[in-house]
């Protein structure tokens, strides 16, 4: 479920992509595709949004590799943040999107009015502490800071981790929605908030941090081999999905790409790949 974008630059981009798409025309509204029976829609592409890696990547292997013989057409938008897949979905600026975790949804959904609903899991990417000044857990003491996410579900989620590791301790009951001030017992740790999109680059300045799977990567990091600790994957609820705006979800185009993410291809795509740093959530329920 992102990089640390101005809002006169996140205007320019949302601008930038209803320019774009308006000139290759995409049809992501429910009434228009339902009045001409689907077909004007399924002859168009299917535009997605998704982050870099490894939703992009991972899309981005199904267009090369399986889209042309399952007859769909195929295009990857990369977006750096959390909030313009969801909002560019919505608006009918692309078809669908593939960043994020149902937590982070409905939170987002909530709070912005929006209805996107998801359509299939794709892969979970466990959330970790890393240090670039630390060889591991036991050397985190009092007086020591830790950087988070700051946005409401990967922070609880964050909380969720050290607490399980003995770092914190929390309320009972706070779930993935813990905050800061549900801590109990902080152990004499300080805590950094930062945009999750932003925490690896803090590495240096903090003593660990608590960072998103598909962040680490793009910092290079090896979550399975880096990673001071690691969520486990079972049972787990922040399996990333393919997401559309409510409505959509069977538009033709959809349908074959939600099969060609669940396919055999893509299971192997993401063992070899990610070698367990990202692995396949196929049949992970969504809620």
């Amino acid at each position: 479920m992102r990089k640390n974008i101005k809002l006169t630059a996140a205007a320019a981009a949302t601008a930038a992509i209803a320019l774009g798409l308006t000139a290759c025309g995409t049809s992501s509204d429910p009434a228009s595709a339902k009045a001409n029976g689907g077909k004007e829609a399924a002859a168009k592409p299917l535009v997605v949004a998704a982050s870099p890696s490894p939703h992009a990547d991972i899309l981005n292997f199904v267009k090369d590799n399986l889209a042309k013989k399952a007859g769909l057409d195929l295009e990857v938008k990369e977006f750096t943040d959390y909030v313009l897949p969801n909002t560019a979905t919505q608006q009918g600026q692309v078809d669908a999107n593939y960043f994020q975790h149902k937590p982070y949804l409905d939170d987002f959904n909530a709070k912005n009015g929006t209805t996107i609903v998801p359509v299939v899991n794709v892969h979970l990417e466990p959330l970790g502490l890393y240090s670039k000044k630390l060889k591991g857990i036991k050397d985190i003491k009092a007086g020591q800071t830790i950087a988070v996410p700051n946005d409401t579900t990967n922070e609880g989620r964050a909380l969720q981790l050290l607490a399980a590791n003995g770092l914190i301790t929390l309320k009972d009951g706070v779930g993935t929605s813990a905050k800061l001030s549900d801590i109990t017992d902080k152990k004499g740790l300080e805590f950094k908030e930062l945009e999750a999109a932003t925490v690896p680059r803090a590495l240096n300045d903090v003593d660990a941090a608590v960072i998103n799977g598909n962040y680490a990567l793009e910092a290079d990091l090896k979550p399975a081999k880096d990673a001071l600790v690691l969520e486990k994957s079972e049972g787990n609820p922040y399996a990333n999905f393919l997401a559309v705006k409510k409505g959509n979800e069977n538009d033709p185009r959809v349908q074959k790409l939600a099969k060609l993410l669940n396919s055999p291809e893509v299971k192997k795509f993401i063992e070899d790949k990610y070698d367990g740093s990202v692995t396949p959530a196929f049949g992970t329920p969504q809620a």
